[in-house]
C-alpha cells in the first residue's frame, strides 16, 4: 500500500519552509529581492531538489534573480544542512515558476474570445436577415 505522502514530499516541504525564511533573512545578494518560493520538488534518492520561485518583474528581474540564486545555491545548502536533521541535502536547481503569468495570459485570452463573441451575438440580433 503506497503511502500518501512521502518522504520526499515531506523532505520537500520542509526544505520550502527553510529555503524561504533563509533567503528573507540570511542571503544579502542584492540580486536575490522578493520571491516567493512556490515549490520543491525532491527526487526519490533525495540528490536533487528542483526549487521553484516566483519574482516581482520583468525577464531581466527573472534572469538577474535566477543567477542570484544559483550562485548562493551552496550557502543555502550549508545553512539548510545546519537546520535540517537528514544526512545529506540535496543539490538545488533553481527554476521561475511561471504559471501565474501563464494563468494571466490564459485569462485574457478567455476574456478576449468572450468580448469577441458577445459583440458577433450582438451584431446577429441586429442583423434580421
Amino acid at each position: 500500500m503506497p503511502r500518501e505522502y512521502s518522504r520526499a514530499q515531506r523532505v520537500g516541504d520542509q526544505i520550502q519552509r527553510e529555503l524561504a525564511e533563509l533567503v528573507r533573512e540570511e542571503l544579502k545578494d542584492p540580486r536575490v529581492g522578493m520571491l516567493t518560493i512556490a515549490g520543491v520538488e525532491v527526487s526519490r534518492d533525495l540528490a536533487h531538489a528542483k526549487v521553484f520561485f516566483t519574482v516581482l518583474g520583468d525577464d531581466e528581474a527573472i534572469k538577474v534573480t535566477s543567477e542570484g540564486l544559483r550562485k548562493a545555491a551552496g550557502f543555502l545548502r550549508r545553512e539548510l544542512g545546519r537546520r535540517m536533521r537528514i544526512r545529506s541535502i540535496p543539490e538545488l536547481h533553481f527554476h521561475y515558476d511561471d504559471t501565474q503569468r501563464e494563468g494571466a495570459r490564459i485569462s485574457a485570452l478567455i476574456d478576449r474570445a468572450v468580448a469577441e463573441d458577445k459583440a458577433r451575438h450582438r451584431d446577429d440580433t441586429d442583423d434580421p436577415s
